[in-house]
């Protein structure tokens, strides 16, 4: 069980790093999305912002897969402990056992040992329905997603996209044609 218990800490490290590696992964997918977009290269963009969400909800899953693990190997090295325990715990039955024998230990031990596996079938069967569930939702990049990715990187570092995106207005096209219509309002009032 020991050993175990070390592949699931080794196991948990190396999902920690490669949710580093994907977090990494996302900055340098940012990094060519604003260059693109700097650039008018409005194709490259989205395919840039599409990498950088799928590398930033892979960061997230390796992160839940992580912390499942540390969760299943907490409960080993528990099991590990309560081994010690109940070796300790059986030489000091053997000595109780004339005082206690109106109690059938034997019953107890069965009830708590069916109690356990039951309590770890449960378990495996949740993480099972969240692993199914999240590779459901992580299988597609939504657009509007990447279009406020964009837009995102954009203002971050100062970038203009004009009307290439379509979705996203300008602010002084808008002030414009707000001032026209104020001073169309004003000439109407002063004919009046």
């Amino acid at each position: 069980m020991e050993n175990q218990l070390f592949q699931l800490k080794f196991t948990s490290k190396q999902l920690e790093k490669q949710s580093k590696k994907s977090e990494s992964n996302e900055k340098v997918q940012k990094t060519k999305l604003k260059k693109a977009i700097e650039q008018g290269n409005m194709d490259g963009a989205k395919i840039y912002a599409q990498n950088a969400i799928r590398e930033k909800n892979q960061s997230l899953n390796y992160l839940r897969l992580a912390s499942r693990i540390d969760a299943v190997a907490s409960r080993v090295e528990t099991a590990i402990r309560m081994k010690a325990v109940t070796g300790s715990m059986a030489n000091i039955v053997k000595s109780m056992e004339k005082s206690m024998r109106n109690m059938d230990l034997e019953k107890i031990t069965q009830v708590m040992d069916q109690f356990e596996r039951q309590f770890e079938d449960l378990d495996v069967q949740s993480v099972y329905v969240e692993n199914a569930m999240n590779q459901t939702t992580t299988l597609s990049t939504p657009a509007d997603q990447v279009d406020l990715l964009i837009s995102q990187v954009a203002d971050e570092h100062g970038l203009s996209l004009g009307m290439q995106m379509g979705a996203v207005p300008n602010e002084k096209v808008q002030q414009v044609e707000t001032d026209e219509l104020a001073e169309r309002l004003n000439r109407l009032k002063q004919k009046s």
